[in-house]
């Protein structure tokens, strides 16, 4: 089965985004170094990094082969319009399949699983194939993939700024138990790996 992977950028006091769902300086390690890491929209995304953190996103380039995400990020993000970095296969946890999908236009593959976080693993998992990895992405979402015992790694790019409030990558989860971390020291951000016990 491939591997479900949840990845996210996070403050030292543990949020990801604020209430407002801007990110604020989360993501400025994206573009504060030399090199370069293309995505599967270039003229749209290219990320600019330390050799640190690019080899970090690269191997997730290479690896990742399906994304689930929650509702809210996918509007957020506006990856029905604009697609998403990876270029892969999308699959929306939610309750009710929006009005106006399917859509010719969308730049990828996008499916709405209203049969909830295990049907989405599932149905990724066959995109996936046996070694692919499956991208968790938004706080809700892989939240639900921990509780149900779904998740094998949580990768953190911990950036050294306080947000003070807003909404928190991890949020009545507990209890689980992590192996790691595997470190990894980029400019402004510092990546942690963790693997989920079973």
């Amino acid at each position: 089965m491939a591997r479900v992977i949840g990845e996210l950028s996070m403050s030292l006091d543990g949020y990801v985004a604020r209430k407002d769902d801007q990110v604020g300086p989360l993501f400025d390690w994206y573009g504060n170094g030399e090199v370069q890491t293309p995505t599967a929209f270039p003229d749209r995304w290219t990320f600019r990094t330390s050799q640190a953190s690019a080899d970090y996103l690269q191997e997730g380039m290479r690896n990742i082969k399906a994304m689930i995400a929650g509702r809210r990020l996918f509007d957020v993000g506006r990856w029905g319009e604009n697609g998403m970095p990876f270029g892969v296969p999308i699959f929306v946890v939610t309750h009710a399949v929006p009005a106006g999908w399917p859509r010719a236009d969308s730049p990828l593959p996008v499916t709405f699983v209203t049969g909830g976080v295990v049907s989405a693993v599932e149905q990724a998992s066959a995109v996936a194939g046996g070694q692919g990895w499956i991208g968790v992405g938004g706080p809700n979402v892989i939240q639900q993939t921990l509780r149900e015992g779904l998740l094998d790694e949580i990768r953190i790019s911990l950036v050294p700024t306080l947000l003070g409030d807003g909404i928190r990558f991890f949020e009545h989860v507990g209890p689980a138990e992590l192996d790691g971390p595997t470190v990894i020291e980029g400019d402004r951000v510092t990546h942690l790996i963790y693997q989920v016990r079973r």
